[in-house]
């Protein structure tokens, strides 16, 4: 349980950040919304969502013995009508978020080769490249709301991405399925041991 409170500790910041690119992104894209909800922050406390935050993650753990967690923060309110255009804006607004979690990533395995990382904290700093890692490919998968579907939706012809976007509804459900049943594990866990053996190894 212990393993799973440093988890829980270090998702909270990491979330947060994942969030704050969101919101960064489309403001620099030229949408206050972020801004103006009081979301453009790295304060944890403003991105909590108590489920998603807090209960899944939790769950998944326990359930996993420590092996495997997901879970999301409050999305960040994005306005794309703001942004002068929306279709092309709105990837770079997906990709801020997993793009954050990939730049931590590789951030924390440069200190870690550097080799200035004390012998008692090697593991947090492997976790810590784990889960920025987790929530990165996670994210990145073509399912509304997560931020792979907004980069479709960006590739894919203005009616087709019309008629993906209509499944959102749906998305979350579709989601605990594939989790359910084991498969959304078997193909994001060994694209995510990958990278990193890649940047740790």
């Amino acid at each position: 349980m212990v393993g799973a409170l440093v988890v829980i500790l270090i998702f909270l910041p990491v979330i947060t950040i994942h969030e704050y690119a969101h919101g960064w992104m489309a403001h620099r894209l030229g949408d206050p919304t972020a801004k103006e909800a009081g979301r453009l922050t790295l304060n944890p406390i403003a991105h909590i969502d108590p489920v998603g935050t807090v209960l899944v993650p939790i769950m998944l753990l326990i359930m996993s013995r420590g092996h495997f967690a997901f879970g999301w923060a409050k999305p960040v309110p994005i306005n794309p009508s703001y942004m002068k255009n929306p279709r092309r804006d709105m990837m770079w607004v997906g990709l801020a978020g997993p793009g954050a979690n990939i730049g931590l990533a590789f951030l924390s395995a440069m200190v870690l080769k550097m080799g200035i990382v004390p012998a008692g904290l090697i593991e947090l700093f492997t976790i810590i490249i784990l889960i920025n890692l987790i929530l990165a490919i996670f994210n990145l998968i073509p399912i509304p709301p997560l931020d792979g579907s907004r980069i479709l939706m960006g590739i894919l012809p203005r009616e087709q991405a019309y008629a993906y976007s209509r499944i959102e509804p749906y998305g979350f459900i579709i989601i605990l399925a594939l989790l359910w049943i084991g498969l959304l594990g078997k193909v994001l866990l060994p694209i995510v041991y990958f990278l990193l053996r890649l940047l740790v190894g």
